[in-house]
């Protein structure tokens, strides 16, 4: 059991935090990706027991790759839920040169390794022990932290300017039926630093007005990244500037890793902080069962508690 699994919330009872179940992982498991120039390499983890198991799909953060994003992965698995965890091109675990072609074209490389996922799900369920058979494709969720937000935004229909071509496509995909975007980048234009205009193409025009799908952004006000020169609430935009059918939770005190999600006990988070990232990993579970149409009472009672009172950790607003 994890330090943040142990943390107090403030918020309890069985709805929210189903009793967990053994978890069993396997990596890599390898997906022939020709066109772009490496294999992909995937992190597949489930619980040992349950049918009918929903599917996340979790987009790392610029960098990072399969191993990461632990206290995330690991909750979403024991409490009923079958996730995969592609490493995209960016992970430092690829080594890319500065120089490499494939750059400026991150993020749609990173789209096209969740759609290789998802056409590619029966080769992933069959390649975990006992896994065969108890998977639900009709209830696939979409999850990214930071560059990962961004790519499973996409998914859910966010739309980003090509700078080759100057189009801004649909790369929407509808067999995502719901998102949770984590300290994601917002607005572009005069909104962005001049490092990030010139050399991260992916964030100048961001189209958030046909980001139908439903998701719930999670956000820090304290997440001041050197890519805005607006300040932490930047990240609220996937929140503030879609359509409805949207939920944003505001951490209080949280910078870019909210807590310490994107490992345990990693040296990148700025802000440990075991009780926060408790909260993300049960809001998270609450928001996904209740957007899979699996169980809403655990979704009901993070609203109430993060609603209607002062809670020392965040906010929970939906529209």
């Amino acid at each position: 059991m994890t330090t943040s699994e142990t943390a107090t919330t403030g918020i309890t009872g069985p709805a929210l935090t189903p009793i967990p179940a053994p978890v069993v992982s396997v990596k890599p498991v390898v997906l022939p990706a020709p066109e772009r120039g490496a294999e992909l390499r995937v992190r597949v983890s489930a619980p040992v027991t349950g049918h009918e198991l929903p599917i996340v799909l979790l987009s790392h953060g610029f960098g990072s790759s399969l191993d990461g994003y632990g206290p995330l992965a690991d909750h979403w698995a024991a409490h009923g839920f079958v996730v995969v965890q592609p490493t995209h091109l960016d992970s430092k675990t690829q080594g890319l040169a500065a120089d490499d072609p494939r750059r400026p074209h991150m993020w749609r490389f990173r789209v096209e390794d969740m759609k290789r996922v998802l056409d590619s799900l029966d080769v992933l369920e069959a390649a975990v022990p006992g896994l065969g058979g108890r998977v639900d494709h009709s209830r696939i969720a979409a999850a990214g932290h930071s560059f990962g937000g961004q790519t499973a935004g996409i998914l859910l229909g966010l739309r980003v300017l090509d700078p080759q071509t100057g189009k801004a496509e649909d790369l929407s995909d509808p067999r995502v039926k719901a998102g949770v975007l984590l300290a994601t980048a917002g607005k572009g234009g005069d909104d962005l630093t001049p490092f990030a205009a010139e050399n991260l193409p992916w964030l100048r025009s961001p189209d958030f007005t046909r980001m139908s799908t439903q998701a719930l952004v999670v956000a820090g006000d304290e997440d001041n990244l050197p890519l805005t020169v607006r300040g932490a609430d930047w990240t609220a935009d996937p929140y503030v500037l879609s359509p409805g059918g949207k939920s944003l939770l505001t951490l209080y005190g949280a910078e870019h890793f909210l807590g310490g999600i994107s490992g345990y006990e990693v040296a990148e988070t700025t802000d440990e902080n075991p009780a926060r990232v408790a909260l993300v990993q049960q809001v998270t579970l609450a928001y996904l069962r209740h957007a899979l149409g699996i169980d809403s009472s655990g979704w009901t009672a993070a609203q109430k508690a993060l609603a209607e009172n002062p809670h020392p950790l965040g906010r929970l607003e939906s529209k």
